[in-house]
């Protein structure tokens, strides 16, 4: 059966909607087929075939070769739709379960359901393919700068039609906060996701992520785009203030004078676009302590004291500056601890001071216990660095020797007297582990050392199984060993799960 209206159809709906006709032709042989089966019986299976150049096409009735299921009478569920595989092959000994068999009907005329089965289906499917068109259009695009039109805001969320392509969402934590907006407005925010749901594509836009205050120096800044200057992080407060880090890989160039711009007016720009937050430019360094100290700014810092163990820093600053230092409800030291990775302690020198005089305290007291010297001593020993007796059980004796007030007889005793101390204490600390034996198959795990298997077994950590059940940080908590060493451990006690 010839049908130009076909064509027609597929023409000016694909011209319209920019899509692609095979879409189109599924739809309208979809709709035929429903059709079709209304002609006959709703349980029976159709397959229509339209000529993509002629429109001419044809119907079928299809039988689905099937095994015999014990389950029904005649092996059949639905005998309308379904043929057995030893019947099939009466018909064609080729034929396999799971192909099908087909024979010639009389098709409905397309004219007749046009308005109704097939504008339905051509609907939706032209629904579905525009949702896909969207989808694979900015799935590649997460992670950069888009900009559109306010269509609405409802409770505090942003929708925002995107340049007529398709419309997104900017949930209202994702908002600056207090940003004055309305409907009409041109908005410009950074793509965080793209999410296919039932309803079609969900793009979430952010106008408070930190990437969004990298992505508008990329587009500020030439130099920036180019590669020459580096952000390696940024902080923000949104709406509020912000720091962000940069190096250059050019050494005639001055990262954040070029940032700054003109009269201030690259960082302006940024400024401007996201309602007027405040940033502050910050000189990235390989010293970390010296990248805690730039990241302060504009506070002056006067000493730092770094503890790798607990990724901590204490900062101290003039007293008249800690205000600064802290900033508007602890805003800058936050900030910086955020943009460098380390937990930051600010405090003042005074503060610092004190802090230090009282560990100084602390430390000497420890030492006259261990070393039973007077408290004149213990404290030149601290000032000299030595705050406790391992330090001093293995110092080289020339350099308690070059302490200005010991000879070399008061340093070979203070010594002899941190050893015994610290074998002392060696002592009772292996009598406590030996009060819990680890099992065997602890003590004998490969990577482990007999001090690790007596300190988790102290723990009631006795056997492997015990050693399988903790997490990394749980085995970091126990013992002073390193992450990779402690999941490496774990994995290894968990062998025996995998093997069954």
């Amino acid at each position: 059966m010839a049908n130009k209206e076909i064509l027609m159809v597929v023409d000016v709906v694909s011209n319209e909607k920019e899509i692609d006709r095979s879409v189109l032709f599924e739809a309208i042989e979809a709709a035929l087929e429903m059709a079709t089966k209304k002609l006959y019986r709703d349980d029976i299976a159709v397959r229509v075939a339209i000529d993509r150049v002629s429109g001419d096409y044809e119907s079928f009735r299809q039988w689905e070769v099937v095994e015999a299921d014990p389950e029904f009478e005649n092996g059949l569920e639905n005998p309308d739709a379904q043929i057995l595989l030893e019947d099939a092959q009466k018909k064609d000994p080729t034929l396999e379960v799971g192909s099908f068999i087909e024979e010639p009907i009389e098709s409905a005329d397309f004219g007749r359901i046009g308005a109704q089965a097939a504008k339905q289906v051509i609907v939706q499917k032209v629904r579905e393919a525009e949702r896909r068109k969207v989808y694979e259009l900015y799935k590649d695009k997460v992670g950069e700068l888009v900009t559109g039109v306010i269509k609405r805001i409802e409770r505090g969320n942003v929708f925002v039609d995107l340049e007529g392509t398709a419309d997104a969402i900017i949930p209202r934590e994702e908002m600056i906060p207090r940003e004055p907006v309305r409907t009409g407005d041109r908005i410009r925010g950074y793509l965080k996701s793209v999410e296919e749901v039932t309803r079609g594509p969900q793009l979430t836009v952010s106008r408070s992520a930190p990437e969004l205050l990298t992505a508008l120096f990329k587009l500020e800044v030439p130099e920036v785009g180019d590669g020459l200057i580096e952000i390696l992080g940024a902080a923000r407060d949104p709406g509020s203030r912000a720091k962000i880090a940069v190096r250059t890989r050019d050494q005639r160039l001055d990262p954040v004078g070029a940032c700054v711009g003109m009269r201030g007016s690259r960082v302006q720009a940024v400024s401007n676009e996201l309602a007027g937050e405040r940033v502050d430019i910050i000189l990235w360094d390989e010293n970390e302590a010296q990248f805690v100290i730039n990241a302060m700014s504009p506070a002056e810092v006067v000493a730092i004291v770094v503890d790798e163990d607990k990724h901590s820093m204490d900062v101290s600053v003039k007293d008249d500056s800690l205000s600064q230092a802290i900033g508007r409800g602890g805003q800058n030291v936050r900030l910086a601890s955020e943009l460098t990775g380390w937990k930051l302690n600010v405090m003042s020198e005074t503060q610092a001071d004190e802090q230090n005089s009282s560990e100084a305290d602390g430390y000497a007291q420890q030492l006259m216990l261990d070393l039973d010297v007077d408290e004149d001593v213990a404290l030149i020993l601290v000032q000299e660095g030595y705050t406790s007796i391992e330090e001093i059980n293995f110092a080289d004796l020339d350099d308690l020797t070059d302490i200005e007030e010991f000879d070399e007889d008061i340093a070979e005793e203070l010594q002899q007297r941190a050893k015994d101390a610290y074998l002392i204490k060696a002592i009772a600390s292996e009598e406590v582990l030996e009060e819990h034996e680890p099992a065997k198959d602890l003590l004998n795990m490969e990577g482990m050392d007999r001090e690790l298997a007596f300190k988790l077994a102290s723990k009631e950590i006795v056997t492997m199984e015990d050693l399988a059940n903790l997490a990394t940080d749980e085995l970091l908590e126990i013992a002073s060993i390193d992450e990779e060493r402690a999941t490496t451990l774990i994995m290894k006690a968990r062998e025996p799960w995998f093997a069954e």
